[in-house]
């Protein structure tokens, strides 16, 4: 009789604790679940909210770009001359050329430019090419340039038609045609064999 009695308090709590047990699963269950429904429900906010601050400071960024652009100081033709010389004469290669001419060339804006003509041959092709020298009346006196005198060249290794003649800090103009030099006292020829006759055909006088 007590071992009845026993086991049907321990069935009546065993049935309590799985009852306790649900009853907090279903809980946790309901809870979580709410949890779920309210990130689900905030989170298309966040996601959103994070692409029009991306889009926002795309668009920033783009603004400033094109207002630099409009706003920055653009060089001159004469910045980009004087940069072309600077880089030629620190990195182009050098080759004898010869100067052709010298003349006077209207520019688009009014300005006249002074140009130097020059040739030179590299890997057996012929280049003819010019250079403005307005600006350089400190570095050369136009008055000094003679054509047909021989030249430096330096030009562009790979771009051969990008060259140079003259620079703020280098030069290829040479001050006359080199003189080859002449024996002070030269040995007279031998043309006593010419003076004799057995050397002579017949029949011929």
């Amino acid at each position: 009789m007590q071992s009845r009695v026993y086991r049907s308090k321990k069935a009546a709590a065993v049935g309590a604790v799985s009852r306790d047990c649900e009853s907090l699963a279903l809980r946790y269950s309901l809870d979580c679940e709410r949890k779920v429904e309210s990130f689900l429900q905030m989170r298309p906010f966040n996601v959103y909210a994070g692409e029009i601050a991306i889009g926002l400071l795309l668009v920033v960024a783009l603004v400033v770009v094109v207002i630099w652009l409009l706003v920055r100081k653009r060089p001159t033709a004469e910045e980009m001359e004087r940069a072309r010389r600077l880089f030629l004469a620190q990195s182009g290669r050098l080759v004898d050329g010869m100067l052709l001419d010298m003349c006077e060339v209207d520019a688009e804006d009014g300005r006249t430019l002074i140009m130097l003509l020059f040739s030179y041959r590299i890997g057996g092709v012929d280049y003819e090419c010019s250079q403005d020298i307005t600006n350089m009346g400190e570095v050369i006196d136009p008055a000094v340039v003679r054509a047909g005198f021989p030249c430096t060249v330096r030009y562009q290794p790979g771009n051969p038609q990008n060259s140079i003649v003259i620079a703020e800090e280098w030069t290829g103009l040479r001050a006359g045609i080199p003189v080859l030099p002449a024996f002070a006292d030269p040995d007279p020829l031998d043309t006593e064999h010419l003076r004799t006759t057995n050397h002579l055909r017949p029949g011929r006088g």
